[in-house]
Parts: C-alpha cells; structure tokens; sequence
C-alpha cells in the first residue's frame, strides 16, 4: 500500500491523482496531511507536492470524459469533506480513463458513483439553504456582514450568486467553522483567510444604529403577523430547519 500525502487543496489533491497514473501506483491511497493518521506501519509515504499544471492536466482530460458539469459534481464531493472523499474522486478518475466513452458518473450500479451522487444532493441542499437563510447585519463602516456555520463547505459555491445579487454595496460572509470567508468591494469578490479567528463575541457593538432598528423592527413585525392558531410547528421545522435559526433576526 502506497499513501500519497497531498496539502489539502483542490489542485494538490488533483496533483497526487496525476502522480498515481505517473508512477502507476496500484495498491494506494490520497489522504490529507492534516487529517492522516498512520495505521498501516507498512504502507509507503509518498509526498506529494502541488504542481498546478498536473492538476491542470487531469481536470482538462477529465471535462473531455465526463463533461463540465461532471468535473463540478468532483468539486462539491471535494467541497463535501467526507472522510472518504479523496479516495471517491480518484475512483471516479480511474473509471473515466477506462470508460471514455461514457459519462462513468451517471452508472449508479457502481457503489462509488451512487455515493457521490449522494453527497452531491446533500451540498446542493445546503448550498441552497445558505442561499435562503443568510442575513447580512450592517456595520458601522457601512460593510453589511453575515456569518455561517454550514455543515458543508459551500462558500465557493455561493460566490456568484451574492456577487451577483448585491452588486451595489460592500459585503462580507464569513464561514466560522472554517475560518474563511469572501469580501466583496463593489469591483472584486475575493476569499479571505484571518490568521486568527474572528471576534464575534462583541460584534454587535459595531452594528450600524440603523441595523439596531431595523432588527427591532423586523422582529416586531413577525411577532404582530404571527398567528398563533395556525401555527403549524411541524411543517415550520420542515421548511426552516432549527439550526438555521440562528442565522433568522425573527429567531433572535
């Protein structure tokens, strides 16, 4: 067994995949370095280390296999963080590389296809839950600031749509469970890397005084229309699920 050890990006995973057919490894594996833990005392570290022209040389070979759309599926696997998502994607590789003249992706007798089918659906739910649920809190600096816990790393997913949604006013979505986020300054929408966690505890001291009243008054209004014999508490919980509430001023 052979081990490829890769940084963790989406080029240094697509790297270690050139260098499996490179070296024609067999009996290997791509895991993480932050995230691989050494069971087998015999298997074989290979280091590998990002070359984005390899990386480039896979994923154009494999849009002509299995199209756009089926490298983007390889994107949200890879988005997904399953523990296992490494080794999927490279089986999906392999499978498009004897089978060009297929797209391999849609053959869901095969237990790695069904299951990246799977988590596909899964990241495209919360992708669009994010899309729905996300509030942004003006701040004092006029930069209008929302922050996310999604289960998933969808952050590059939801990029064009906010960049596109709100052209005319600067903005910041931050992801707190990965310490990242995306800035957008009316010209450029870029991704953001704290060294530190940002300090939420105090926030809501920068709020804008216009923020503080629009709160005030949002939760107001849905108190006032809220009637209370037809509360279907159920249904409420199926559409708006109880851990996106703390994204909801309603919920405050």
């Amino acid at each position: 067994m052979t081990t490829l050890l890769y940084d963790g990006s989406f080029d240094g995973l697509f790297t270690a995949i050139f260098e499996v057919f490179e070296y024609r490894y067999k009996d290997v594996e791509i895991a993480s370095s932050e995230r691989f833990h050494q069971e087998n005392i015999f298997a074989e570290i290979h280091e590998v280390i990002t070359q984005p022209d390899k990386s480039e040389r896979v994923l154009n070979k494999l849009e002509q296999n299995i199209g756009k759309q089926g490298v983007y599926k390889l994107l949200k696997v890879f988005l997904s963080e399953d523990p296992d998502l490494e080794n999927l994607i490279l089986s999906a590789v392999r499978q498009s590389v004897k089978k060009p003249e297929i797209n391999i992706l849609e053959n869901f007798a095969d237990s790695d296809v069904l299951k990246i089918s799977k988590i596909c659906k899964s990241v495209d739910r919360e992708r669009h839950r994010m899309t729905a649920f996300v509030r942004f809190e003006k701040m004092q600096d006029g930069v209008f600031f929302s922050k996310i816990d999604p289960d998933f790393n969808v952050l590059p997913l939801i990029r064009k749509h906010f960049k596109d949604r709100y052209q005319d006013q600067k903005w910041m979505i931050y992801d707190l469970r990965r310490n990242y986020g995306l800035l957008y300054n009316l010209n450029d929408c870029e991704f953001f890397y704290p060294d530190e966690k940002l300090d939420l505890n105090h926030y809501q001291q920068k709020f804008h005084d216009e923020e503080k009243s629009y709160q005030l008054l949002w939760q107001r209004y849905f108190t006032k229309t809220n009637i209370v014999e037809r509360k279907n508490m159920k249904l409420h919980i199926q559409h708006v699920p109880k851990r996106y509430w703390k994204y909801l001023t309603e919920k405050w």
